[in-house]
C-alpha cells in the first residue's frame, strides 16, 4: 500500500487482488484519500481500502443471473457509496443537487461510467420477481423471530400447517408472482375450499386455517421485503359453526373405569404416567411430556410441578405455573422422577392415548379423548367452589381483570387440589 501526493491531495495507491479483477477492470487503484495532510492520510487509508473491498464485495455479489442476489447487492453497493438505494423513478423526482450527487458518485475508470455502480446508485437494477413458493422459502427466515424457544416437535407443528397452505394454493391456482396475484387467484382457492367443506371432506374451521397460514406467509414477506403489495387477502374466511369442546370425564368414570385395577396395564408406562399425572394436575399433554428432572420437584414440603420453557415454547405467558401433586398424580411422578422422555420431543401421546381408551372401551362417550381428563379437573374444582383466580393460574389461563399480589401460596393450592385428589 503506497500513500502519494497527487497535486494538493494524498492518495491511495494499491493493486487489485486478484478475486476482483472479474468485476475491476483496473490492475491498480488510486483512491482519493480528500486531505492535503500525510498524517491524516494515513490514519483514512485502511478505511479508504475497506469501502474499496466492500464495493467490489457487493459488486461480486451482483455478477449473478440470481435476480435477489443481485438486486441485494444493489442495495449493499449504494450503501457502500454512502448512498440509500431508491427506485429509477423515486430518483427521479430528487431535487436535481441530490441526483447529480449520485451521478458523480459513480466511478468512471477510464471515462467510462462502470454499469453495475451506475445502476445501484440510478436505482436501475430490476426489483425481484417473488412467487408464492419463493415466498415460503423467505418466510423461515423473515419469522424466525416466531421459533424461539420452540423445541424441534414444536418447530415442525409450526412449520408443516405453512407448507402445506402453500402447497395446496399452487396446486389450484399455480406458483403465482406476488405481484401478480389478482383477486380472481384468491376466489379459486376459497372455492376450492367451498366444494370440499360443501363434500364434507372438510370443516369450515379447517379451511379457515390454510387461508390464515397462506396469508401470514404473503404478508410477512411483503411487509418485511419491503414489496410495497397490495395483496387481494381481504374477506376469504367461511363462517364457522359452534366450536367442539370436549366433555369432561365424570368422577365415577375415572373412578371406577380408568382407575380400575389393571385397566391400563395394556398401556406402555410413560404413556400410562402421563396420563395418571394429568388426572389431578389438568396440564396439558403437551406439559406434561415437556416436563424434566428440573421440573419434577419431588423432595420438598410440597411435591409440585412447574410448567416452564425448558427447551420448549410455552402456549402463552400465562402457562407458566406451578401445580402441587397429590393423589394417582403424585405416585405417577414418583414412579418417573425424571420425566417421560419417550414423548419429549414427539407429538404422538395423545393419539397412543386415545387409540388405547377407544379399543378398550375406555371413554365414556366416543367425543371423550385424552383432554377430557383436563376438563375433568376443572370442573372438579368448579364443584369445590376453588376461586377463579385460582383456578385460572392452576390451569394457565388468562385472568380477565388484572392481577394483583402473587396469588395462593403452593401450600395453600395443595391443599385446595388434595380435597378434590382422585
Amino acid at each position: 500500500m503506497s500513500i502519494l501526493r497527487r497535486g494538493s491531495t494524498f492518495h491511495l495507491r494499491r493493486r487489485v487482488p486478484q478475486r476482483y479483477r472479474g468485476v475491476e477492470p483496473r490492475s491498480t487503484v488510486w483512491i482519493s484519500l480528500h486531505t492535503d495532510s500525510e498524517t491524516l492520510a494515513r490514519a483514512k487509508a485502511e478505511r479508504a481500502w475497506g469501502q474499496m473491498v466492500e464495493a467490489w464485495e457487493a459488486r461480486l455479489a451482483g455478477d449473478t443471473g440470481d435476480a435477489e442476489a443481485r438486486h441485494a447487492a444493489a442495495l449493499e453497493l449504494a450503501r457502500v457509496r454512502g448512498f440509500r438505494y431508491l427506485d429509477v423513478g423515486v430518483v427521479a423526482k430528487l431535487p436535481v443537487a441530490d441526483v447529480l450527487e449520485r451521478v458523480e458518485a459513480v466511478p468512471a475508470p477510464a471515462g467510462r461510467p462502470d454499469p453495475f455502480e451506475a445502476a445501484a446508485l440510478l436505482g436501475t437494477v430490476p426489483e425481484p420477481r417473488v412467487t408464492v413458493a419463493r415466498a415460503l422459502e423467505l418466510y423461515w427466515g423473515l419469522a424466525r423471530e416466531k421459533t424461539f424457544g420452540k423445541s424441534a416437535d414444536q418447530l415442525r407443528r409450526w412449520e408443516n400447517p405453512r407448507r402445506k397452505a402453500v402447497r395446496n394454493f399452487i396446486a389450484v391456482v399455480g406458483n403465482r408472482d406476488l405481484g401478480g396475484l389478482t383477486r380472481d387467484d384468491m376466489l379459486d382457492f376459497r372455492q376450492h375450499w367451498l366444494d370440499r367443506i360443501e363434500a364434507g371432506e372438510v370443516t369450515a374451521n379447517s379451511a379457515n386455517k390454510d387461508l390464515i397460514h397462506l396469508g401470514d406467509v404473503l404478508k410477512t414477506v411483503n411487509s418485511m421485503k419491503r414489496l410495497g403489495l397490495s395483496l387481494p387477502l381481504g374477506e376469504l374466511s367461511f363462517r364457522e359453526g359452534e366450536a367442539r369442546t370436549r366433555p369432561p370425564f365424570s368422577v365415577d368414570w375415572i373412578t371406577t373405569r380408568l382407575l380400575a385395577p389393571g385397566a391400563l396395564d395394556g398401556l406402555n408406562d410413560q404413556a400410562r404416567g402421563l396420563l395418571l399425572g394429568m388426572v389431578n394436575t389438568g396440564y396439558r399433554p403437551s406439559e406434561g411430556a415437556g416436563l424434566t428432572a428440573a421440573t419434577i420437584r419431588l423432595d420438598c414440603d410440597v411435591p409440585h410441578i412447574a410448567i416452564e420453557p425448558d427447551g420448549r415454547q410455552l402456549k402463552s405467558r400465562y402457562a407458566r405455573r406451578v401445580i402441587p401433586l397429590a393423589g394417582v398424580s403424585l405416585q405417577a411422578f414418583r414412579a418417573f422422577p425424571e420425566g417421560f422422555p419417550r414423548y419429549r420431543d414427539s407429538a404422538t401421546l395423545s393419539a397412543t392415548v386415545n387409540k388405547f381408551l377407544r379399543a378398550n372401551g375406555l371413554l365414556e362417550t366416543p367425543s371423550h379423548s385424552l383432554y377430557s381428563l383436563r376438563h375433568a379437573f376443572e370442573d372438579r374444582m368448579l364443584a369445590a367452589g376453588i376461586d377463579d383466580r385460582i383456578r385460572r393460574d392452576l390451569f394457565g389461563h388468562r385472568l380477565d381483570r388484572e392481577r394483583y399480589g402473587k396469588g395462593a401460596s403452593l401450600a395453600h393450592l395443595a391443599d385446595l387440589v388434595q380435597r378434590i385428589a382422585l
